[in-house]
């Protein structure tokens, strides 16, 4: 295996693409030399400790509101089972393979830099699982987001020590033992401290996180290629969108959007097609012409989760810590707080840009308002409903992203007998924010199967080369305009077409990279 197909693992920051590359794509892992000698060195002083008669939090004493409590030496280790298998406790639906890698890969990052006080062959486990794409089971509950995200880690922890069950390299649900024996995965016992280095993380809601930042870099390229489908679609201007414009409230979202759609509607027969002074209208709609600011102050949003994300993976979050001088120190760096609040944060951006499709699409259906077109676009109307009841879809997952905008960080549920009394529900707005994504890829897919239609009902005009790149890339899978027909699997294509960047593809291989 080539270097290039691997992910360093040590001490120093994790980058955005290699969680996402360990997360959906498979790649390797490799714990570096640093990495292990830091672990090492941070190692002996917990041995240090744990054999002081001085009580250390997590190594000779419980947890949580039981850290008052001493554990005798012959009790230790059945103290750091214990600790994971009663914390193990998460219900309700499997999470997706790629959130639970993307937790792994980040607690490997938290024990790799030395700050946790693990052995390195404890952390050799994790990484073998990775490698052999083994996949503990975590459940959607369990989660506070406060001390981290101990429920889904324990579960992983679990599996370090050979127990629980996993998902094996084929997908299959399997004991544990059975799948750690047959890849030759040596599980291990957890010693002093090492049960609370493995769960006390906010590594699940981190790894959401970053993997909805990748779906939305390539969602609001794609919100910027469908509003441009739907102003040409709907004899709008692209006026509105010019550089000076744009300029004159310089948010950099904003300017990155206009840009897009002003490549996206160039040299457009549809556009020019209504330039010869016969147009009377004087402005387009707020959902055409406001459509960069709201696009724009999402891009912006994203940037400063972006900034947010690039912090907590330069972290290393335990509790207690092994500092450099050698001092173990309880402190408070497992809230979930930062990450919370913009996984919240993003989801009422979501909510917003999906809105705004929707009103887009909306116009193109009304007779009223789309401005030549048949009334939902249907072929012979009455007989026809055309796209009616797209927008219906569209419609009932907007109002859904609604609910899932409302945010899960101002709640707090107080736990372990008051000791954890304030929580951040970080894990549960990750959850939240990640069906909010899938739901604005299916009204962004909605919006442009009925703009590519809407387009071509424009005929004999030719659209823009960039919107007409995706029309193009539709008609390999979606026929034109025509009598009705089963329009779910319609649907689905588009958001196939989306969710793989395929849309994005297209438009790009025209007008060159969006930003």
């Amino acid at each position: 295996m080539r270097d290039n197909e691997v992910v360093a693992v040590g001490p120093e920051p994790l980058s955005f693409a290699d969680v996402v590359r360990v997360a959906r794509h498979g790649t390797a892992v490799r714990l570096t030399d640093e990495a292990v000698a830091e672990m090492a060195a941070s190692r002996s002083r917990v041995e240090e400790l744990a054999r002081a008669e001085t009580p250390a939090y997590g190594v000779s004493t419980g947890f949580g509101a039981l850290a008052t409590l001493h554990i005798a030496p012959s009790m230790r280790a059945r103290l750091q089972r214990s600790l994971i298998r009663s914390h193990a406790a998460g219900s309700g639906p499997e999470v997706e393979i790629e959130v639970t890698r993307a937790l792994m890969l980040l607690r490997l990052h938290t024990l790799a830099t030395g700050h946790t006080g693990v052995r390195p062959e404890t952390a050799r486990v994790l990484e073998a699982l990775l490698n052999a794409h083994i996949t503990p089971v975590v459940h959607e509950y369990g989660s506070l987001g406060c001390s981290g995200d101990l429920a889904p880690l324990a579960h992983v922890a679990l599996t370090i020590m050979g127990e629980g069950v996993v998902r094996d390299a084929e997908g299959r649900l399997r004991p544990a033992a059975d799948v750690l024996k047959e890849s030759r995965v040596e599980p291990v016992e957890p010693a002093a401290k090492e049960g609370l280095a493995l769960i006390n993380g906010t590594d699940g809601m981190l790894g959401m996180l970053v993997l909805a930042i990748d779906d939305l870099t390539r969602l609001l390229k794609t919100a910027d290629i469908a509003a441009a489908m739907s102003v040409e679609a709907l004899l709008g201007t692209d006026h509105v969108f010019a550089a000076d414009l744009q300029a004159l409230r310089p948010h950099p979202g904003q300017a990155a959007a206009a840009a897009n759609m002003r490549a996206l509607l160039h040299d457009s027969g549809i556009m020019a097609s209504h330039r010869d002074g016969s147009c009377t209208r004087v402005q387009d709609a707020y959902s055409l012409r406001c459509a960069p600011q709201v696009a724009g102050a999402a891009r912006d949003t994203v940037a400063h989760a972006s900034l947010v994300a690039s912090r907590e993976l330069a972290s290393a979050i335990d509790n207690p810590v092994v500092l450099a001088d050698g001092r173990v120190e309880s402190n408070g760096n497992f809230h979930g707080a930062p990450v919370g609040y913009v996984l919240d944060f993003l989801a009422i951006v979501v909510a917003d840009v999906a809105s705004m499709a929707e009103r887009r699409t909306d116009r193109m259906l009304d007779v009223a308002r789309s401005h030549g077109l048949p009334p939902f676009l249907a072929d012979d109307p009455g007989v026809d409903s055309g796209h009616m009841i797209a927008q219906y879809t569209q419609a009932a997952i907007v109002s859904e992203l609604k609910r899932l905008a409302a945010p899960a960080s101002v709640d707090s549920i107080p736990s372990s007998a008051m000791q954890e009394d304030h929580v951040s529900m970080g894990w549960s707005a990750g959850r939240k924010l990640r069906r909010a994504v899938d739901g604005l890829t299916r009204v962004l897919a909605v919006e442009i199967l009925t703009a590519a239609r809407a387009i071509d009902l424009r005929g004999p005009y030719d659209p823009a080369p960039g919107t007409g790149a995706v029309v193009a890339l539709l008609r390999e899978t979606v026929a034109g305009p025509g009598a009705d027909r089963f329009l779910a699997p319609e649907i689905e294509a588009a958001v196939r077409l989306v969710a793989d960047g395929s849309v994005v593809a297209a438009a790009e291989s025209a007008v060159g990279p969006l930003a």
